[in-house]
């Protein structure tokens, strides 16, 4: 039976490169297979990041595997997340860097209001570039999996139902992601918001962006469509931006956004949204006062909810909370048979986090592996001009755990690529368990720091310390001389008052 092409959910423009897009992550003429009559060794629910790793793996040790999709396979990744956005953003920095080659480096002047269609056509044409990857003709031709395209339902505590056909499994694994969170706001139901499922079908760049939430998807498409040439009003209803790190970190985004053109709006509270013509007017509170903001565009990017919905979890025995589906340390929900990973399951919503968790569970699902979550040393970022990078805890957390702290810090300014390259703006700030140089934490804010922060994660994950991160010898100039430059911090403090006198002794004696 061929799977029902009504189906497919909306990518638009329906131009060449959306249609290449669409036959290879959901294609039309696609025929489901027929469940063995044994069963699966394991059935994936979702085909994102968490469940193609966890499919593959799976096929690649040699068992049966079913991979279900209703949507689009690749998940937000590919088609609405860190792939799209990272093309967006990377067309703006270069916008960016063209307007100021002359004040900053005395270029050649560049001027005019650029073409934001081809921006947004690359996009797709890169888009479609990446996802034969993600295809399901290459997991069903290539990795052995047998891919079905649908909406899933757990019947009881060992089967799921898909396109009409019941598969029987001895373990599953729930991949279902997440979504837009949307906040209960008078009027913005019927507004006709943008979300990130949306937002990358536009071809005409927003005249005034308003955007709900000043996290990390807020604060990139923020920067990016004011680089663009749009005008861009951030609200954020906490006293900060990017709440889940460093709050310098935040203070230097809001600068930076700032710079860029972006109102940013900290401790506003929208009341309402009503519809103007095609704008939309935002009645917020903001410092004691009431005011409007009249946007031609509305993003709502404020947090994400775990899909659980019409899943049948009741029926497998699958308990969900708040924020999506329980799970033990070792991912497992109430019924033993079944696993849940990425964000439908965990509190670190980002794609890398679903490959490392999918790398985990398919051992402890199949192997009786003992893998923990909060094993993984996990990092993030967001890819904003600079970028925020962190991996470990914050201070608060380690007291919390009984640790005392010292922290170091380096400004970026302290550091000669940064100042030759014009982009001293950020920190290195690195959290060591007091009286050693074991790592804690650490935040990183400039430019590369996704990639910087890397070696900190390596350092943490293999138990090494900083004054060894400050043994290895980094190429002049660099910036990831800044962890060198906190290892060096780290070590002059260890020359007390004490240490000092001793060393003069000693070199009194010497002759």
């Amino acid at each position: 039976m061929a799977h029902d092409p009504t189906s497919i959910p909306a990518v638009q423009p329906l131009d060449s490169h959306n249609r290449r897009l669409l036959e290879n992550v959901h294609p039309t003429a696609w025929t489901n297979p027929t469940p063995p009559k044994g069963g699966y060794h394991l059935v994936v629910v979702g085909a994102g990041t968490a469940g193609l790793v966890t499919a593959a793996i799976g096929a690649a040790v040699g068992a049966r595997v079913a991979l279900i999709e209703r949507a689009l396979m690749g998940g937000d990744c590919l088609n609405v997340g860190c792939v799209p956005s990272k093309a967006l953003l990377a067309a703006a920095k270069s916008w960016h860097a063209a307007r100021e080659a002359a004040a900053r480096y005395g270029g050649p002047a560049a001027g005019g209001d650029g073409d934001f269609a081809a921006v947004m056509e690359r996009m797709r044409r890169i888009r479609a570039d990446l996802s034969p990857v993600d295809s399901a003709a290459r997991f069903r031709d290539q990795i052995g999996v047998d891919v079905y395209l649908g909406d899933a339902r757990f019947v009881s505590n060992d089967a799921v139902e898909v396109d009409g056909k019941r598969l029987l499994f001895h373990r599953a694994v729930i991949a279902t992601g997440g979504r837009a969170a949307v906040p209960d706001v008078d009027g913005l139901a019927d507004s006709g918001y943008l979300t990130n499922e949306t937002f990358y079908s536009l071809t005409e760049r927003p005249e005034h962006l308003a955007i709900l939430g000043g996290g990390p998807i807020g604060c990139e498409m923020a920067q990016a469509i004011a680089r663009l040439g749009g005008r861009v009003t951030l609200i954020e209803s906490g006293d900060r931006l990017l709440k889940n790190d460093d709050p310098a970190a935040g203070e230097v985004i809001a600068s930076a956004l700032r710079r860029d053109g972006v109102e940013v709006l900290l401790g506003a509270r929208v009341e309402s949204v009503r519809t103007d013509g095609a704008g939309k007017t935002l009645r917020i509170s903001h410092e004691g006062a009431a005011r409007t903001v009249s946007a031609s565009h509305l993003l709502v990017a404020a947090g994400r909810a775990p899909n659980v919905e019409g899943l049948g979890l009741e029926l497998a025995g699958v308990g969900v909370g708040k924020h999506g589906v329980t799970v033990d340390e070792r991912m497992r929900t109430s019924n033993p048979r079944i696993y849940a990973i990425g964000d439908v399951a965990s509190k670190f919503k980002f794609t890398h986090a679903a490959d490392a968790q999918a790398r985990m569970v398919v051992r402890n699902a199949l192997f009786f592996g003992r893998g923990k979550v909060a094993d993984l040393v996990m990092p993030w970022c967001t890819y904003t001009s600079p970028e925020v990078a962190h991996v470990g805890i914050s201070p608060d957390e380690a007291r919390q755990r009984g640790e005392q702290v010292q922290t170091i810090t380096i400004q970026m300014e302290e550091v000669d690529r940064a100042r030759l390259e014009g982009t001293k703006e950020g920190f290195f700030r690195v959290h060591l368990k007091a009286g050693s140089d074991t790592i804690l934490g650490a935040t990183l804010v400039g430019e590369h720091a996704g990639d910087l922060i890397t070696q900190v994660t390596q350092a943490m994950t293999a138990g090494i310390g900083l004054g060894k991160l400050g043994d290895v010898i980094y190429p002049y100039p660099t910036t990831a001389e800044v962890i060198r430059k906190a290892a060096d911090a780290w070590r002059r403090g260890k020359l007390t008052p004490t240490a000092k006198k001793a060393f003069g002794v000693f070199f009194k004696l010497v002759k």
